[in-house]
């Protein structure tokens, strides 16, 4: 099961959003320890499939929540064009819906370099954003395993849409290593397996350098060699030795050829596993009328792959440790 449609569930989703707190943001830990509580009253269908996800993941790497309860688009707020949130801004459909879902799963996490420690991020178009930048419009955001490089990497990204672009044109690609394995030779999965690549670090954990280098070590594939976890990112990793060059090279190509759409819709909670898959977004045209697209992103952290040491709570805020 890749899709799972929400709508037959509204009323009771809604019930289990009335009861969270309005103005998240002026208690995060509260606010998810009672995200908590609702998240275990969850419609049994969507639960089930919540947890069988959590547990073993699925071939495409994503399940996507359709027909999510979301405000009708002339009571949405403006799209924003600043970060992060007033702490004061009252709680939105799809926000609650990330917590509940995401409590599910795992904790949510902010990142201390990162849309200023933010827990919940706003994704909106900005003018001349870095083209490494969620932010970006007009140009492809190339395929990237969120975080590869940190060793508190996410186990999920969620992805909520509460407006979609003016022309439907923006599409999430999403590469799974389940779907791509089989069309990469022995060989090369030998190579590039439990193999540290040298890789930069997106722009918000540079230190305010413009580009410090390659600062971490990725493995592209580790874990079981027979169902290995990814490390991709085509912007960032930055292989000195040309046997690296040409293993990476089949890899992307692989990626690329299994690599799925998903167009983002108001009412999507799209959930992807950070640990299996890169994902990409094609570009769209923003018209800066306070109506682009509109999303809302948290990052999970489950008791995988060293992600917890223990006595975390979700809202907790953590900070950049390259992986080596």
């Amino acid at each position: 099961m890749t899709v799972l449609p929400c709508s037959p569930h509204s009323a009771e989703l809604l019930a289990l959003a009335a009861g969270l707190p309005r103005v998240p943001r002026r208690d995060l830990h509260g606010f998810f320890d009672a995200a908590h509580t609702a998240a275990a009253a969850l419609p049994e269908l969507m639960g089930t499939a919540l947890d069988a996800f959590n547990a073993d993941g699925n071939q495409a790497g994503y399940l996507l929540l359709r027909g999510l309860p979301v405000e009708d688009d002339d009571v949405l707020p403006t799209t924003p064009d600043r970060t992060p949130a007033p702490v004061d801004r009252p709680l939105l459909h799809l926000e609650a819906m990330l917590a509940i879902v995401g409590r599910r799963l795992g904790l949510h996490t902010g990142y201390r370099e990162l849309r200023s420690a933010s827990v919940y991020h706003d994704v909106y178009p900005s003018p001349g954003a870095h083209y490494l930048s969620s932010e970006t419009s007009e140009t492809l955001l190339e395929f990237h395993t969120e975080m590869a490089y940190h060793v508190r990497q996410p186990n999920y990204v969620m992805l909520a849409c509460s407006r979609a672009d003016h022309e439907r044109k923006a599409i999430t690609l999403v590469g799974s290593i389940r779907r791509a394995l089989p069309l990469v030779p022995d060989d090369i999965r030998t190579h590039l397996f439990g193999r540290p690549i040298p890789c930069r670090v997106d722009v918000a954990f540079r230190g305010g350098a413009e580009d410090p280098g390659a600062i971490a070590d990725v493995k592209p594939l580790y874990g079981d060699p027979r169902d290995p976890f990814l490390g991709y990112d085509r912007e960032l990793l930055a292989p000195r030795d040309h046997a690296d060059v040409e293993a990476l090279a089949v890899l992307s190509k692989a990626l690329d050829e299994v690599r799925e759409p998903v167009r983002l819709v108001p009412g999507d909670v799209l959930i992807v596993d950070n640990f299996r898959t890169t994902h990409a977004r094609t570009p769209f045209t923003p018209r800066w009328d306070g109506k682009d697209r509109w999303l809302h992103r948290v990052y999970i952290r489950t008791d995988r792959n060293g992600q917890l040491s223990g006595g975390e709570r979700a809202g907790d805020v953590v900070d950049f440790v390259p992986r080596h």
